[in-house]
């Protein structure tokens, strides 16, 4: 069977490595076009996926958008008897997606319907999901809506960080789409219409919900913190100026009417307790602007955090 790849950062890497690992005949890889870096923005850096084809000696396309006379017909050049995708970057048209004969597949992150949309592994951290995992689907033209073909499911530890899980779930997503290919060549893969009354939803992240809102109880905040490490950081507030926070976790605090929200009431070696809407969140590293990642007792030495100091700021959008 001929393979069709569509991808483009590090999380769809394993899935592709796997294909090639297992004998599968990839005639080809789609991603997206070279994008400039540093200050000068004139040096441009190949995809993730991109480096992998190149060294693989796969042919690679990349265009601006997946449409047009021109590419479709580089596309049935290559002729796929199935597209497999991850995280693509783009919405596929339908004349796309029903291009090769068997059809494309995506890997998903999240337990469909639960988290259809761009941003399903943040979201499931922010809301507390106990568990999560990856759904290999059959694509259609409405977003993340078509038949699943096979799960796996897999724990969200408590102090698991978005970089974590989706380091986790790529790997998932390899093994999930091998066993499908398998059965798919045994004919005893069963696809399942989704239940769309049961559908949630997570869009992409905008740099203000990263922002957090110390409102909130610590365990949402806490969330929110994991939620964004190590991109794009969450960020409170502080002298006017914002400052990205990693490293949380909530720690059980007496109420005082002397103390308001975002407030640091601790502060040592052990790290930073600032106040939230209930309980505190301990933070063990910061990140002010234009510095690197440091740990708080450090940023404390360095002065740029004291005792009493209060984060602000407006609440974030929370992500839903």
């Amino acid at each position: 069977m001929k393979i069709l790849f569509w991808g483009t950062p590090d999380f769809a890497t394993p899935p592709l490595r796997a294909l090639l690992g297992e004998g599968f005949d990839v005639v080809g890889v789609v991603t997206q076009p070279d994008r400039p870096r540093g200050r000068s923005r004139s040096q441009l850096d190949p995809s993730p996926v991109k480096q992998v084809a190149l060294a693989e000696g796969l042919p690679v396309l990349q265009p601006e958008k997946p449409r047009g006379d021109a590419f479709m017909d580089e596309v049935r050049a290559l002729a796929p008897d199935l597209s497999v995708v991850v995280a693509y970057g783009h919405i596929l048209p339908k004349a796309v997606i029903d291009l090769p004969p068997r059809g494309t597949l995506n890997i998903h992150a999240s337990l469909l319907p639960l988290l259809r949309g761009a941003d399903p592994i943040r979201a499931a951290i922010r809301q507390g999901f106990a568990h999560t995992g990856v759904a290999i689907m059959r694509m259609v033209p409405a977003l993340d809506a078509g038949p699943v073909l096979h799960t796996l499911q897999t724990p969200i530890a408590d102090d698991e960080t978005y970089g974590e899980l989706t380091e986790r779930l790529s790997e998932l997503g390899a093994l999930a789409l091998m066993e499908a290919l398998a059965l798919m060549a045994t004919g005893t893969l069963h696809e399942q219409p989704q239940d769309d009354a049961l559908a949630t939803y997570a869009p992409k992240t905008e740099r203000e919900h990263a922002r957090i809102d110390w409102t909130r109880p610590a365990e949402d905040v806490a969330r929110a913190i994991r939620a964004y490490d190590p991109r794009p950081g969450a960020f409170g507030a502080l002298r006017g100026a914002d400052v990205k926070l990693f490293g949380a976790r909530a720690v059980p605090t007496e109420e005082r009417p002397d103390v308001t929200t975002g407030e640091v009431i601790a502060l040592g070696p052990q790290g930073m307790d600032v106040k939230c809407g209930e309980d505190a969140v301990r933070v063990l590293y910061a990140q002010p602007a234009g510095r690197p990642r440091l740990s708080v007792a450090d940023w404390a030495r360095g002065r740029g955090v004291e005792l009493g100091d209060v984060f602000s700021g407006p609440p974030a959008e929370v992500v839903t």
